[in-house]
């Protein structure tokens, strides 16, 4: 039995959360492997809303059981938040959401570092959504971090302490003006803490691997976006974590031969936050009309995405690096009504067509070539199979399965679970 992932495949919010929630009546377990709280996977059904931001997604399902892998930093707090909203739905926590005791903790002084070095950067300010992950993830590398497995040990609170006196000695040598009132925010990490202690911490690298044993099925759930990952990415506008196949393993601690199905979502568009280059990006009437079809807001920040056409030579370098061998497409619902759609199939490279995704991709290095395709007018969000989807909208389909050489399975045609159509 292997473990199938589900990674995004662009620079994160392509609707990881509603494709997890979808696919879990399948499985048995459901795996976050990297990433913190600066991720937000938003469910929609049943007329309801559900952003989650540490939990996985398949917590609203009675069957599944969910972990919280090594390779994932938690915010006490803002899982403490996370578990009051999901209180209403009388859900068996203790039982259904495990945590990794080597996954590792956000201080409140993490977050005030993290404030601290991008004010420093003034104009070079990466877009960090100072939650405090770089961080938690630079004291990780650095053999200093606390993890969940410590809070089991009686001395936690003196390796606690530590590690906020070297951090304020670090917030100090930016020297820049930051508020803030240790006091308060030390007593609701506290509080926090608290409540996290009560939850079911495992060895979860041996808990996965017992249950492939047993012939359970697991979904590892990844967050952001490949083209955000640490060492693939688009450096240094990128997350702290590998957001690729690769970190499926090293974030669960599962072999590579373990790995089954790789499945990729996508957006039909391509849409950004915070900085970072994006060759795509519209700054146009049709940039502002997916924006405000797509709802293209942050679901942890709040922050306006930026919008643009597909970027199939990114995507298929996504695709090739993660080994994807089903593809899933988000938000076809959001490109009707324009009469012509572009796709990037190459990029003009200081003065070169190139096929492939290059060093760097900022705009005085590379101009996108597009190839126009003809589109389409219906509203799909009522449509329910391919066969009634427009000629259009599976041309397009086709014309992306052709260039990255691999199917799309499903196609998303609405925020709802219900608004799937499978291929």
């Amino acid at each position: 039995m292997a473990v199938n992932l589900l990674l995004g495949l662009q620079w994160g919010d392509e609707g990881k959360g509603k494709i997890v929630d979808v696919l879990t009546k399948n499985y048995d377990i459901i795996a976050r492997f990297q990433g913190g709280p600066n991720a937000g996977h938003t469910l929609i059904f049943d007329g309801h809303k559900h952003v989650l931001h540490t939990i996985p997604s398949g917590i609203f399902h009675k069957n599944a059981v969910n972990v919280v892998g090594n390779g994932v930093v938690i915010d006490p707090v803002i899982f403490k938040k996370e578990l009051e909203n999901l209180a209403q739905f009388n859900l068996d926590i203790k039982s259904k959401l495990l945590i990794s005791r080597k996954a590792h903790l956000i201080l409140p002084t993490h977050r005030l570092l993290d404030a601290a070095s991008e004010t420093s950067k003034g104009k070079a300010k990466i877009g960090s959504t100072l939650k405090g992950i770089g961080p938690t993830y630079m004291d990780k590398t650095g053999r200093n971090g606390m993890r969940v497995g410590d809070l089991e040990l009686e001395d936690w609170k003196e390796k606690y302490q530590a590690l906020t006196e070297k951090h304020i000695k670090m917030i100090d040598f930016f020297d820049v003006d930051i508020e803030y009132n240790l006091e308060e925010l030390e007593t609701e990490f506290c509080e926090a803490i608290e409540v996290l202690k009560q939850l079911t911490f495992i060895d979860s690298e041996e808990y996965l691997n017992n249950a492939i044993k047993n012939k359970k099925t697991i979904l590892a759930e990844g967050a952001q976006g490949s083209l955000l990952d640490i060492d693939f990415g688009t450096y240094p506008f990128v997350t702290s974590s590998n957001t690729t196949a690769a970190g499926a393993c090293t974030g669960l601690g599962v072999a590579p031969n373990k790995i089954g199905e790789v499945f990729g979502i996508f957006k039909a568009y391509t849409t950004r936050v915070g900085s970072g280059p994006f060759p795509t990006e519209l700054f146009d009437k049709d940039g502002e009309l997916m924006a405000k079809v797509g709802h293209e807001f942050g679901a942890t920040t709040g922050r306006p995405r930026r919008c643009g056409w597909l970027d199939l030579v990114a995507l298929k370098y996504a695709v090739q690096i993660n080994g994807v061998t089903q593809l899933m497409m988000m938000k076809g619902d959001v490109l009707s009504g324009f009469d012509t759609l572009k796709v990037c199939t190459s990029y003009n490279y200081k003065g070169t067509e190139v096929n492939h995704l290059p060093y760097n991709i900022e705009e005085h290095n590379v101009t996108p070539i597009y190839t126009e395709l003809k589109g389409w007018k219906e509203d799909l969000t009522s449509m329910t199979s391919v066969e009634t989807l427009p000629k259009e909208l599976n041309d397009y389909i086709k014309f992306i399965e052709d260039f990255v050489e691999v199917p799309v399975k499903i196609v998303s045609v609405g925020p709802d679970r219900k608004q799937t159509i499978l291929k």
